[in-house]
């Protein structure tokens, strides 16, 4: 199974990479941190005669990414109730994305790549960030891309995901069913 996590902080070593390494400890992934990537904001072409032209950034990264996995986890601190901008401006691209004449298989192979999404964050996370979970859903259900496990962690500063048993467990869990899919 190829594994491939997309981590959404700007943070080096953030609470939800860690997490992200609890749920795939043990397990073959590849890392992209949209951080290190150049990826400009879509221009919104869809209805314009040309319709979206080439962009040179590094996107292509990602759709490569999503047509060589079978499984993506989407990695991201909760940045006032949301997922980090960064994030935001990938997922946004999956517009121009599904649309790109190089790559006619990808919205296919979208159906058939699983997805996982893992967050952490302040201010009673459990709660305030099951919008953004559900927007995760409704952004999955668009690209028909199967939404599978989501885990909520709580932590502010640098390491507070440790002290997370709750999330620390359900990773575990995760990690246990994923390895034994790998096998």
């Amino acid at each position: 199974m190829n594994i491939t996590a997309f981590i959404g902080s700007s943070r080096a070593h953030s609470n939800s990479e860690h997490l992200t390494d609890v749920v795939l400890e043990g397990i073959t992934y590849k890392k992209l941190y949209l951080k290190d990537l150049h990826i400009e904001p879509i221009n919104d072409l869809r209805h314009d005669a040309h319709g979206f032209q080439l962009v040179e950034d590094d996107y292509d990264q990602v759709i490569e990414a999503l047509l060589t996995s079978d499984l993506v986890v989407f990695a991201t601190p909760i940045y006032w109730y949301s997922m980090s901008g960064i994030m935001k401006n990938m997922v946004d691209r999956f517009s121009q994305a599904i649309r790109d004449e190089r790559f006619p298989q990808l919205k296919e192979k979208l159906t058939a790549t699983e997805a996982i999404v893992l967050a952490v964050g302040g201010d009673n996370p459990t709660v305030k960030a099951l919008p953004m979970i559900q927007q995760f859903q409704y952004i999955f259900d668009f690209i028909k891309m199967p939404f599978t496990f989501y885990i909520i962690g709580e932590g502010n500063k640098p390491g507070d995901i440790a002290n997370d048993k709750q999330a620390l467990a359900q990773a575990a869990i995760l990690n246990k069913q994923l390895k034994a899919r790998t096998l």
